[in-house]
């Protein structure tokens, strides 16, 4: 088998749910080292521990979505699958991700050691819980089969101009996630229709993230952890703007600033971020990091927003998937068979 160009992805909050309960432990028991480094720093600041919420009996949303415990779960999830792919199989070109997806980047670039990585996730996440700022909202901007419905997104934002203390949140391939104030949220969810049965749908425990709202975060966050170094990152990076860190050049300084300051108040454009790495890298595959595959879908609109390889529809693209995968979700047992090179990944 031939060596092909990859571009990693991380996932988001969401992505740990009822389904990938002892994730960690099924996947990653070579890996007791690493997870023992993030249980105890856990520990210090007086949580519990991620492998003892992995290897919990029994799944609570209450528990499991709350952003300091979900943020930690699914960066150790996805920093351990990175480390599973079998680079003599895919050569890496670059790694991004959506959201929280855009600290486990950091730390899979090595601009950050997995440690640090896992602080700026763990302290982010506990401190939008304690904050609890506003919410988000998602809700589609593409038909069932994956085609973007004429006129809808300049309709959804034109009532986020509208609508006092809502927010454009993250541009999510065929989705648009907004945040907001508990007010805005009720007055947007009451002007959409409802749609395919779940949509508007409020997110579980998720803060208005990616907004002016969060401004307080973000200064907590600069001042808690101003004492983590960086490194040039060893792969390109594409941040939410769809901008890429290159190595061995990057201003660490700017990165560090957009991180903790741009990054958690202004729009999140996954969409561009997964366009512009597909133009600038041209990578064979896309694969995302586990835990979950709620992320696949975005990727496969953007792929089909974006005519990658003809992909004109869902159709299209389920039929490529069958002959020969685009996208590779380490959160599918046999595409994370392909990627880790083994029965075992």
């Amino acid at each position: 088998m031939s060596r092909k160009s990859a571009l990693v992805i991380a996932p988001g909050r969401g992505t740990y749910n009822k389904e990938e309960l002892g994730y960690l432990a099924r996947h990653h028991g070579d890996k007791r080292d690493l997870i023992a480094g993030f249980d105890a720093l856990r520990r210090a600041s007086g949580e519990t521990p991620v492998s003892e919420l992995d290897g919990a009996t029994i799944y609570s949303a209450a528990r499991f979505t709350r952003g300091d415990n979900a943020s930690a779960l699914i960066y150790s999830c996805a920093y351990s699958d990175y480390m599973s792919i079998d680079q003599q199989l895919f050569d890496i070109v670059g790694i991004t991700g959506n959201s929280m997806g855009w600290y486990v980047a950091m730390a899979c670039a090595g601009v950050l050691t997995a440690d640090a990585g896992f602080e700026l996730v763990n302290t982010t996440g506990r401190l939008m819980h304690d904050s609890m700022i506003g919410g988000q909202i998602l809700y589609p901007v593409v038909d069932e089969n994956w085609v973007e419905v004429p006129g809808r997104r300049a309709a959804l934002m034109q009532m986020i101009d509208d609508t006092d203390g809502l927010y454009l949140s993250i541009d999510l391939g065929g989705m648009i996630v907004f945040a907001g104030t508990e007010a805005a949220l009720e007055t947007a969810t009451a002007r959409l229709d409802p749609l395919q049965g779940r949509f508007p749908m409020r997110l579980k425990n998720h803060a208005g993230f990616h907004a002016p709202l969060q401004q307080p975060v973000a200064e907590q966050a600069q001042s808690a952890l101003a004492h983590l170094s960086l490194q040039q990152p060893h792969s390109p990076l594409i941040d939410g703007r769809g901008a890429l860190w290159q190595p061995p050049l990057s201003d660490l300084a700017a990165l560090w600033r957009y991180t903790l300051g741009r990054q958690i108040v202004t729009p999140y454009d996954f969409t561009r971020a997964l366009r512009n790495a597909l133009r600038e890298l041209a990578p064979d595959v896309v694969i995302i990091l586990g835990p979950g595959t709620t992320l696949g879908g975005a990727v496969a609109q953007t792929l089909i927003a974006s005519d990658w390889h003809g992909l004109g529809n869902k159709y299209d693209f389920s039929a490529r998937q069958d002959a020969d995968p685009l996208i590779l979700s380490m959160g599918i047992a046999a595409q994370r068979d392909i990627v880790t090179g083994d029965k075992h990944g």
